[in-house]
């Protein structure tokens, strides 16, 4: 027994083999069905974000393109509403408009929560309580109600925020190949067939507000921990400025938290634009939108009292579809980053059960 253990040490160490990145994904999508489920649903909505104009039969905002109050049939896949709009095409474009808020306002929330987060948790002292305490006022507030009060303040035509977006004006030179882009983006009008695309920008500015207060308190907690390691001892006792400090040795160690908020912000945004677009202070009226479609009086009255239920239906179909493949995305990202629920299989792992 002794001379086989001794043979065993004196073989030759082999490393072990690195399996191919598309095995390491195979492996993750069995471990994680749900998040595959999640993830084809993503990007199932930001494919019709992308491509509606390819997708829809008609015009979203086209009146008669039917008979009134249609049920689905092959011509409107699901049906036409009171004034003869084909719901299949508001529904395609209401996906444009939600990912088009979620992701403005989740990355603009992100960033100025994160902002706010680290340097709350790393200087501390009174820069912490003054930042604190702000958060702290804004979350007494419900949530609906904070959001309302937002829109109030800088969604009035005569607020320097709106006449400072309509100055802006940014010209696009953009050449890769056989793709050229060469156009001046303004706020004001149409842009990539969303009407009215300045209160698009000035809702997700109101609901990124909102998120980055969230996102500020879980940052300085994840910074309030990082910042007793001792690496970032050793970067202040080595003349690192807390700047420096903050980008090169605490920024990259809360990035996987930030991309976890995002995914977890990301379909509240979206819920957030729909809630308020249903209480009729969201988008403009007649914009394709799955909240405006569902809060619509006379639609909600088609549906309850005379049955028409797929003017409401296939909005909300699309809009708990997207939810829930956030949810479930971002579900699969915290199970993956987390080493206590990543499967074991050597000695010391977690098990498969995530215990």
């Amino acid at each position: 027994m002794v001379k086989e253990v001794a043979l065993e040490l004196d073989s030759p160490l082999t490393p072990p083999s690195s399996a191919p990145a598309w095995l390491k994904v195979l492996r993750l999508a069995r471990a994680h069905p749900l998040g595959v489920f999640g993830l084809f649903c993503v990007l199932l909505v930001m494919f019709c974000a992308l491509f509606a104009d390819v997708i829809v039969p008609h015009d979203p905002e086209a009146l008669q393109t039917g008979p009134i109050k249609e049920a689905p049939t092959l011509s409107h896949p699901f049906g036409t509403d009171r004034l003869g709009s084909d719901v299949f095409s508001r529904t395609i474009f209401g996906a444009r408009i939600a990912m088009l808020i979620g992701v403005v306002s989740v990355t603009l929330g992100m960033v100025m929560g994160s902002a706010a987060g680290i340097a709350s948790g790393y200087f501390g002292g009174f820069v912490d309580s003054v930042i604190q305490r702000l958060v702290d006022a804004v979350l007494a507030f419900p949530a609906i109600v904070m959001l309302l009060a937002i829109i109030a303040v800088i969604g009035d035509e005569n607020s320097s925020v709106r006449e400072f977006l309509n100055s802006l004006s940014l010209h696009i030179d953009f050449t890769l190949g056989p793709l050229s882009i060469d156009e001046t983006l303004d706020l004001q009008g149409e842009k990539w067939g969303i009407p009215n695309f300045l209160d698009i920008i000035v809702i997700s500015m109101a609901i990124g507000i909102a998120i980055a207060v969230g996102a500020a308190r879980v940052v300085r907690g994840a910074v309030l921990s990082l910042k007793e390691n001792m690496y970032i001892e050793a970067a202040r006792a080595m003349g690192a400025s807390d700047l420096r400090i903050m980008a090169r040795h605490i920024l990259p160690n809360v990035a996987a938290l930030i991309v976890v908020l995002g995914t977890i912000f990301l379909p509240l945004a979206i819920l957030a634009e729909a809630a308020i677009s249903f209480l009729g202070v969201g988008v403009p009226a007649g914009t394709p939108s799955w909240g405006s479609d569902m809060g619509n009086l006379s639609n909600r009255d088609d549906a309850i009292v005379r049955g028409i239920w797929w003017v409401v239906f296939f909005p909300g179909l699309a809009l708990s579809l997207v939810v829930l493949g956030f949810n479930l995305v971002g579900d699969s990202l915290r199970d993956i980053g987390d080493p206590r629920l990543r499967g074991g299989g050597g000695p010391g792992g977690a098990s498969s059960s995530g215990f």
